[in-house]
C-alpha cells in the first residue's frame, strides 16, 4: 500500500540531494549553512514519524535560526541565459503550461479512480490521505512531463530546482507552518476566546456588527495566519456559529462560503500568505518585497466590502 509516508520519504530524498549539491557547490556564498538548512528539512521529511518530539523541536528551532539570521545564499546553478531560456520558451509555447496543468488534472484522476484499486486484499492507495497522496504522484508525473517536453536531463533540471529554492529560501516552510498554526489555534480554543472578547467588547446583538465583525475578523485572522482556513475554524466557531446562526438565524451555506471568500481577500494583503505574495517576488527577483501586495490593495478593499453585504443580503434572514 502506498502511504502519505512514502511522498515525505521521496521529498526528503530529493531535498538531501540538493543539501549534497549545494556543499560541492564551492561559489555558493553560504555553502554550509545553506546545505544544513536543506539537509534538516531533507531528514524531518523522511523521519519524523520517528523522531522524537524534542528531537523535532530541536531541528525546528534550528532550522528557524539559520533562516533567521541569513543563512540561506546562492550559488552557481549553471543555468542557461537569459536569452536562452527565451528562445526556448518561444519554442515552445503554450505547451509549457502542461505540466502545472497536469497536476490538478492527474490529483483528480488519482482521488477518483485509485482509490477504490487494490492488489492482493489490500487497497493500493491509503484510504486516510489518499488526495496528499495523488497529489505527490500528480507533481512526479507533471516533473517527468516537463523532462520529456523540455529535453532536460535530471541532473540540470534538479540543478535549476535548487537555484529556486535558495530563491525563495525560508518562505518554502510557511506554508508548513501556518497550516501546524491553524491547528494549534483550533486546539488551544481560540474560537471561544474570540467569541468572549467580542461579546464583550461589541455590541453584536446588532445584526450589523456581528456582519462586520465575522467579515472583518476572517480578513484580520488570515492576515495573521496566511491562510483562509486556518482563519475559518476560528472565526466561525467564535462569531458565525454562536452569534450570526445562534442568534440572528443566519443561513450557514452562504455565510460559510462567503466568508471563505472574505478571508482570501486578506489573502491578498498579507506577507504571510507566501505561496502568493513572496515566492513570485522571489522568483521575478523583484527589488521591492510587497510588490505583488501593493498591487493587490486595490482589488482587495473593495471586494472586501462587496463580501460583507453579501454576507447581510444573502445569509440573514
Amino acid at each position: 500500500m502506498l502511504e502519505l509516508q512514502h511522498v515525505y520519504w521521496l521529498c526528503g530524498l530529493y531535498l538531501a540531494y540538493i543539501a549534497v549539491q549545494t556543499v560541492r557547490d564551492r561559489s555558493h556564498t553560504k555553502r554550509w549553512s545553506t546545505a544544513a538548512f536543506w539537509a534538516l528539512l531533507a531528514i524531518a521529511f523522511a523521519f519524523g514519524d520517528v523522531i522524537a518530539p524534542i528531537g523535532m523541536g530541536i531541528m525546528v528551532l534550528l532550522i528557524a535560526g539559520l533562516a533567521g539570521f541569513g543563512g540561506i545564499g546562492s550559488g552557481d546553478y549553471s543555468n542557461a541565459t537569459p536569452a536562452m531560456r527565451e528562445a526556448k520558451a518561444a519554442l515552445l509555447g503554450n505547451r509549457l503550461f502542461i505540466p502545472a496543468l497536469l497536476i490538478p488534472v492527474l490529483t483528480l484522476f488519482g482521488v477518483l479512480g485509485l482509490k477504490h484499486l487494490h492488489w492482493g486484499g489490500q487497497y493500493l492507495l491509503s484510504s486516510s490521505q489518499t488526495t496528499v497522496i495523488c497529489l505527490g504522484l500528480a507533481c512526479l508525473a507533471a516533473f517527468i512531463a516537463a523532462l520529456k517536453l523540455t529535453g532536460e536531463r535530471l541532473p540540470s533540471a534538479i540543478q535549476s530546482s535548487r537555484g529556486i529554492l535558495d530563491s525563495i529560501g525560508w518562505a518554502v516552510l510557511l506554508p508548513l507552518l501556518l497550516a501546524m498554526l491553524g491547528a494549534m489555534f483550533s486546539k488551544a480554543g481560540i474560537g471561544e476566546l474570540v467569541a468572549d472578547i467580542l461579546t464583550r467588547a461589541l455590541p453584536l446583538q446588532h445584526v450589523w456588527v456581528a456582519v462586520l465583525a465575522y467579515g472583518l475578523g476572517m480578513v484580520l485572522f488570515t492576515m495573521v495566519m496566511g491562510n483562509a482556513f486556518a482563519a475559518f475554524p476560528v472565526m466561525t466557531l467564535g462569531i458565525g456559529l454562536p452569534i450570526l446562526i445562534q442568534q440572528h438565524g443566519a443561513d450557514p451555506a452562504p455565510l460559510a462560503a462567503i466568508g471563505m471568500l472574505t478571508g482570501y481577500c486578506g489573502t491578498l494583503l498579507t506577507p504571510m500568505a507566501a505561496n502568493f505574495n513572496i515566492v513570485p517576488v522571489a522568483l521575478l527577483e523583484l527589488p521591492d518585497q510587497n510588490a505583488v501586495i501593493r498591487m493587490q490593495v486595490m482589488t482587495a478593499l473593495p471586494l472586501i466590502a462587496c463580501n460583507l453585504v453579501l454576507i447581510y443580503w444573502l445569509a440573514l434572514p
